[in-house]
């Protein structure tokens, strides 16, 4: 049963699309006790830090979400959902997160002279012998969009990065919880690929 959170500030239905196209039937939930029955738990998102952190405080969901991860299930961020499992996010007024693995949400540098958000396809260079990044080249593109970049504490949650001006991280991970800033949804083939693979992980690596 892989649910898909619904707290208003998801890009739900690509990625309900997506786990269709994969024979997969996931459901919505949108209240905590709806994820009780779920194998799998993915939090997608498209909006701002701050105002996605008080939807989620209005609907209770912080606590059911880290029930949830304690019971070691498998849990995927996607975009705006990776940068919520961090500590705090500086976007708009600022805000705690899900503290679900160590880092803040920060903005590219102005100094980079870079376009901003950053958008389109690119590079991410994957930790070698992860079930989720099985079949899947070291070295795979996947469409991004996003002006803020998660910043991890600890090395150790850095599992894949990617060259903007910076190496930044595109992919955080602790134990059973795995958050990627590209759509994999959109993300075609390779894409299509990680969420299977996803789909089929016991959260053990």
């Amino acid at each position: 049963m892989i649910a898909i959170l619904d707290y208003g500030f998801g890009n739900v239905k690509s990625v309900w699309n997506a786990l269709d196209a994969l024979g997969e039937d996931p459901y919505l939930a949108a209240e905590g006790k709806e994820l009780d029955q779920a194998t799998h738990l993915i939090i997608p998102g498209v909006g701002s830090y701050d105002v996605a952190m008080a939807e989620l405080q209005a609907r209770d969901l912080f606590e059911p979400v880290a029930c949830y991860v304690r019971s070691g299930r498998p849990l995927l961020g996607i975009c705006l959902g990776m940068q919520l499992l961090g500590d705090y996010g500086e976007e708009g007024k600022g805000a705690r997160g899900l503290g679900l693995i160590p880092g803040q949400i920060l903005s590219f540098p102005d100094s980079s002279g870079l376009d901003v958000p950053h958008a389109g396809w690119n590079t991410a260079r994957l930790r070698s012998g992860h079930p989720v990044f099985s079949g899947l080249p070291e070295h795979s593109d996947f469409y991004f969009v996003h002006s803020y970049r998660f910043v991890c504490a600890e090395p150790e949650h850095v599992w894949g990065t990617t060259d903007y001006g910076e190496d930044f991280c595109s992919v955080v991970g602790s134990q059973n919880v795995l958050g990627v800033q590209f759509h994999p949804e959109k993300s075609q083939k390779k894409g299509l690929r990680l969420l299977e693979n996803f789909c089929e992980w016991d959260g053990k690596c």
